[in-house]
């Protein structure tokens, strides 16, 4: 086994394969960017190094630089987490030519699984059934076309070195396909810079079930399946295993299949061969096939080790150490159910937004596995991935183990910024999930009551009232006046809107609240505060916002009437920047004409391009941000002429 190893990765899953290293008794060397330097994973480490700016190219995709630190570490082998140069085969062959060893598959398997025609080529080759499609070399867009044509209708164009929904479109006609083309290319060109695309069939009622494989590489073994068929726009939101529905045949197909695959490459370590399943007649072994095979370990590898006990990191670095496969393939078997939901910082009624900020509160409930890269104090940078936690649960069967889920994220709190909380709460209790019948189009068919805007209830607003006056924490002077019961007033907000509240103090454990028409009753009993009959819910405070965890987090603004906004009605005239970031691309020009909703600018951030539409019609004034400028929050970047 390695003495030290170093970890070419950041957040969550650093810290993820940091714990389990020292667990085993390994070293960990840390990296850090310029925006990591008290990260949590830099303070987990046993010891950390600098390796450059806050932006990926200027240091967590510095493979040399990464190679440099390892070697002057004594490091003798570097685990790559997932994304990065996790899936780079130059990467793979500098550490080798190093004298290091790679945590995880050969740069020639990496390579083989890279370009998804070739995968399907190959995948074909090796028995793996794969999705009826044009993989071919010719780009010409009357071939694809042609192809597409004798494919048969709804088709799917997605770049060939694709990767989180980029550079994929779905095409329903004929008419359609030359402008989705267009776009599917110029997408693809500016995240990979490869703009070929395959064309492939579409299928009605997709399901996305994975399985997981390990390899020693020449022998492999699967451990079961996750389905992730609970996608936003091709991004994974929960996670679980098994898949509901599964039948013991289709395990045993898609288990060998994936097998199969992983044995074809001479697969070593970690992967996961993901399939795109045709659900309209139930689970059946003639309906899977081969989409692309990630070679590394996956975000949501911690339901598979929920439900069979494994711990998939100790077992990449026991066969990189060069030990055998763990367990053969009769040893492994199936506990329970687990699901994982992705927690991010992002404003969903704003279409999912990524968020910054800083973290002023992170508390985790009890019976649940939190996968975390952040603390409470720390800031969701703009340079990375916005995800704040991984929150997984196990439980006996899938109807125990959502129940806990649905209790792990109503416990879940979150303060200094907005989160996807109320998003997945709602995704738990969605009927047709609940009921296993799930598929990839679920979210979007629902989306517009699954992204529900919580609505706070006069008891929200007085626990939140009652923080901001200091009256939780009361004494026996508390109430007193010399002739009537204390009055006393505060204001708040809630998304922008002022409310007023006053309260009479009846003494330090009673207070009557008026909240517009309603009067609410706080009362203190044996220590503990209700509110309208019901238990205060916690509460935490950061400058001049009190959230109150209930509802997944409601945060409310004290307002200081000495220090009102008065220009606070919000500017149609000028599109802003929502975030820090790059300014990618500018399609408006002084004098134009624009509607409503036209595009006015790309803006590049957390890894995800944002268009910035027009708030109204009107004529651009003029433009005041270029392509290639790199602009913080708020920055105007078009403005339009005064109506």
């Amino acid at each position: 086994m390695f003495d030290k190893i170093l970890i070419a990765n950041r957040g969550e899953i650093a810290c993820r394969v940091i714990e389990t290293a020292q667990s085993m008794g390994v070293a960990c060397v840390a990296v850090y960017s310029d925006a990591d330097t008290s990260a949590k994973h830099v303070q987990m480490a046993d010891e950390a190094v600098h390796i450059g700016g806050a932006a990926p190219a200027d240091s967590y995709l510095k493979g040399d630089v990464i190679i440099q630190a390892a070697l002057e570490t004594g490091a003798q082998a570097i685990h790559p987490g997932y994304g990065f140069l996790s899936e780079n085969p130059e990467f793979v062959d500098a550490v080798e030519a190093a004298g290091l060893t790679f945590i995880g598959p050969s740069a020639d398997a990496i390579r083989k699984m890279g370009l998804k025609d070739a995968a399907k080529v190959l995948m074909e080759q090796a028995g793996v059934p794969v999705v009826p499609g044009y993989h071919g070399d010719n780009q010409d867009p009357e071939h694809l076309s042609g192809a597409a044509d004798a494919i048969g209708y709804p088709v799917l164009i997605k770049a060939v070195a694709g990767g989180g929904g980029k550079g994929m479109r779905l095409v329903e006609r004929p008419q359609d396909f030359a402008a989705a083309l267009d776009s599917a290319r110029g997408e693809a060109r500016t995240a990979f810079g490869n703009d070929a695309v395959l064309v492939e069939k579409y299928v009605a009622k997709p399901r996305h079930i994975e399985v997981q494989v390990f390899g020693d590489g020449t022998h492999a073994v699967h451990l079961f399946e996750r389905d992730c068929s609970l996608q936003r726009r091709h991004q994974k939101v929960i996670e679980e295993a098994p898949a509901p529905g599964m039948t013991a045949e289709m395990r045993e197909a898609m288990g060998q299949a994936g097998v199969r695959a992983a044995e074809a490459i001479g697969y070593k370590g970690a992967g996961t061969v993901e399939f795109i399943v045709d659900a309209s007649d139930g689970l059946r072994p003639d309906r899977f096939w081969f989409m692309e095979m990630n070679t590394r370990l996956q975000v949501e590898h911690p339901v598979t080790e929920a439900i069979t006990g494994v711990d998939l990191v100790e077992w990449q670095l026991r066969v990189a150490a060069g030990e055998c496969l763990p367990k053969r393939q009769e040893d492994l078997t199936i506990t329970g159910h687990a699901f994982e939901a992705r927690l991010y910082a992002e404003d969903v009624p704003k279409g999912f937004l990524p968020a910054t900020g800083t973290l002023t509160h992170l508390q985790f409930p009890a019976g649940c596995r939190a996968d975390s890269g952040v603390r409470a104090d720390d800031t969701i940078s703009p340079w990375y991935d916005p995800m704040i936690s991984k929150v997984i649960v196990h439980g006996a069967t899938r109807e125990v183990a959502l129940a806990k889920l649905d209790r792990a994220l109503s416990g879940t709190q979150v303060g200094g910024t907005v989160t996807n909380l109320a998003f997945l709460g709602a995704l738990t209790r969605h009927a047709g999930f609940a009921a296993g019948d799930v598929d990839t189009g679920l979210i979007g068919r629902d989306l517009d009551a699954l992204v529900q805007e919580p609505v706070p209830e006069p008891r929200h607003k007085v626990a939140a009232a009652m923080t901001a006056l200091g009256l939780v924490e009361t004494g026996e002077e508390t109430g007193f006046s010399l002739w009537a019961p204390l009055h006393r007033a505060v204001e708040l907000a809630w998304q922008g809107e002022a409310f007023p509240m006053d309260v009479q103090v009846a003494g330090p454990d009673r207070q009557l609240w008026q909240v517009g028409e309603d009067r609410v009753l706080a009362e203190r009993r044996d220590g503990d505060w209700r509110i309208a009959g019901q238990p205060m819910p916690d509460v935490a405070v950061a400058g001049s916002v009190v959230t109150v965890f209930d509802g997944y987090g409601l945060a409310f603004e004290v307002i200081d009437p000495l220090d009102r906004d008065a220009s606070a009605g919000g500017d149609t005239n000028v599109i802003e920047a929502p975030m820090p970031g790059l300014v990618k691309a500018v399609f408006a020009e002084a004098g134009q004409a624009v509607k409503e909703g036209d595009r006015l600018a790309i803006l590049e951030a957390m890894k995800m391009e944002h268009s910035l539409l027009a708030a109204r019609d009107g004529v651009v004034a003029e433009v005041l941000a270029g392509a290639g400028t790199q602009v913080e929050a708020g920055a105007a970047l078009v403005r339009l002429e005064e109506e």
